[in-house]
């Protein structure tokens, strides 16, 4: 069954509806990231500052988690009843779901129900993005010319960087216009409601295509699967690209773009003390700058195939991801990492008496000596290191020539415990800052060129990745289950990899006081992805998608 490719201005139609509609998608579920601080604090506001802020986080991989979901439900629908009228499916969904969230009420108006309705809202995003994505890659790819196919569908990771720049600029604009006391008072919910303008207009372009020529002659040919599901999962050979697509292409893509474009953002923030205006401009320009590259990448995948671009963003990520995140430190917060080397902090303390800094439902006491220490230098973002002291030892930070005993609050009452932590905390602060630890990166001593450019070496990275990955996934599964079997995998490394990676790497830190200690995570998913796509992933540009 051979299928003519789409030329002229069809194609072109196609590639805009497409990328019109997956950047709105993208625009909404990206809106998180700029407003994650405030988000932890209308929403979460029941909980401590690094429960909350967790808490934030998770609820962004809640949308992540249920995108699995949604990659079978229309995966199948997809498979079943056509590319076209499932992509409008979704793009709707998702744009109900976050409309909505623009009037949810916050903690202080309602309570627990506040977090659960927004919780709620985020998996109805995750689950329509999880049905978007491969119909947009497979709806441009079974249009494209074999020989424009990689570019073509590159431009898939360009609609996610004008996503994220959109919600990024619209953030910030509104955040400029409104005021800072008005935007943290209801200016947050007008980024949302803006999405009903932009889902309104790509639902119309949308409604003018028409379905893709493979799968109409497919479908004319009587050659629809008829069970997509028990045909992709238990089929071996269809089986087994399922595998190969996740553990080649997805751990490293989820965790490097996410890496790269979320959670250098929470590190820059929350970890670095930068200011949030610095950190929005810095993303800014690198999202800006990422948006060529997929395409170009696509393109050179066009040329000379997919597989050793991928392989190339692989290892140059494992090999500069802990130096890079030490020159963003330097770059960033020069104050920070001149302080942590002449003063390195050290908790020398009871073991049995740690407790780990991570606490997923706000209900830990942190009383004992090291726990009041430890809390104090991980929402200050201090980095430090860890010393036995004999049991029944008192807990004592020590930095340079200072050393301040901190108190044991599990036998006093709440009233003196609270007292006594406000204590410590001033006393450790001050002794901080005596030493050059700033409670807040100085922008004057900030080099935005140098973030910049080292962020710029990730976003290489990703968009080596991200650039001939679309098209490498669609051409690795037969037309008959390729919606449903390219989902899936896609979604579990996007979503469950890649989306979990802010709130876990961020918890590896806040449980280590090592503020690098975050990045295993994403080393060792790439790591695990650069040896399967050595040894096991073919090449795949060229191939037929009409079998």
């Amino acid at each position: 069954m051979h299928v003519e490719p789409t030329k002229g201005h069809s194609l072109t139609r196609v590639v805009l509806a497409s990328a019109a509609g997956t950047t709105f998608e993208w625009y909404d579920f990206f809106l998180f990231v700029p407003l994650a601080g405030i988000i932890s604090k209308l929403f979460f506001a029941g909980l401590n500052d690094t429960a909350a802020y967790v808490f934030a986080l998770l609820s962004f991989g809640a949308g992540l988690i249920l995108r699995p979901v949604g990659a079978l439900i229309f995966g199948w629908t997809g498979d079943r009843v056509g590319r076209k009228a499932t992509f409008l499916i979704t793009i709707t969904l998702m744009g109900a779901a976050t409309f909505s969230i623009g009037f949810l009420p916050t903690y202080a108006d309602a309570g627990i129900l506040s977090p659960i309705l927004f919780i709620g809202l985020r998996m109805l995003q995750g689950i329509a993005i999880g049905g978007e994505w491969g119909g947009a890659a497979i709806y441009i790819a079974e249009h494209a010319p074999v020989n424009r196919r990689g570019f073509l569908t590159g431009c898939l990771g360009t609609c996610a960087a004008f996503g994220l720049g959109g919600a990024l600029i619209v953030t910030l604009i509104t955040r400029t216009i409104v005021g800072e006391e008005a935007f943290v008072v209801w200016g947050w919910r007008v980024p949302f409601l803006l999405s009903a303008v932009l889902v309104a207009f790509s639902v119309w372009m949308r409604l003018k295509l028409q379905e893709s020529p493979a799968f109409t002659a497919l479908r004319e040919a009587d050659g629809l699967s008829k069970a997509p599901y028990s045909e992709a999962f238990l089929h071996w050979p269809n089986t087994k690209r399922v595998f190969l697509a996740l553990f080649a292409l997805m751990f490293a893509q989820g965790s490097v773009w996410y890496l790269t474009f979320l959670y250098t953002q929470f590190f820059l923030e929350r970890i670095l003390k930068v200011a949030p205006a610095f950190a929005n401009t810095a993303m800014l320009t690198v999202v800006a700058l990422s948006a060529p590259l997929y395409m170009m990448f696509g393109a050179l995948s066009d040329r000379i195939g997919r597989k050793w671009i991928m392989f190339g963003g692989m290892v140059l990520v494992i090999a500069m991801l802990f130096p890079g995140f030490k020159l963003l430190t330097r770059f960033a917060n020069p104050a920070i990492y001149a302080a942590a080397t002449a003063a390195p902090v050290i908790v020398i303390a009871d073991p049995n008496d740690c407790s780990v800094q991570f606490d997923p439902v706000g209900k830990a006491q942190f009383r004992s000596s090291c726990d009041i220490a430890k809390t104090v230098l991980t929402n200050g973002g201090v980095p430090y290191k860890n010393e036995a002291a004999p049991a029944g030892s008192i807990t004592v930070v020590k930095f340079g020539d200072t050393a301040v005993t901190s108190v044991d609050g599990r036998a006093l009452d709440e009233a003196t415990v609270k007292s006594e932590r406000a204590r410590v905390e001033g006393e450790l602060k001050s002794a901080l800052r005596a030493a050059g630890y700033p409670e807040q990166a100085p922008a004057d001593e900030a080099n935005l060129f140098g973030v910049i450019a080292v962020l710029m070496i990730f976003v290489v990275c990703a968009t080596a990745l991200y650039g001939p990955q679309p098209a490498a996934l669609v051409e690795l599964f037969p037309i008959r289950v390729r919606y449903t079997a390219l989902s899936l995998p896609y979604h579990v490394g996007t979503g469950w990899v890649g989306g979990l990676l802010p709130a876990a790497s961020y918890a590896m830190v806040a449980a280590t006081g090592d503020i690098y200690f975050g990045l295993w995570y994403a080393l060792v998913m790439t790591a695990i992805s650069a040896t399967v796509t050595l040894l096991f992933l073919p090449e795949t540009r060229g191939r037929d998608l009409s079998v």
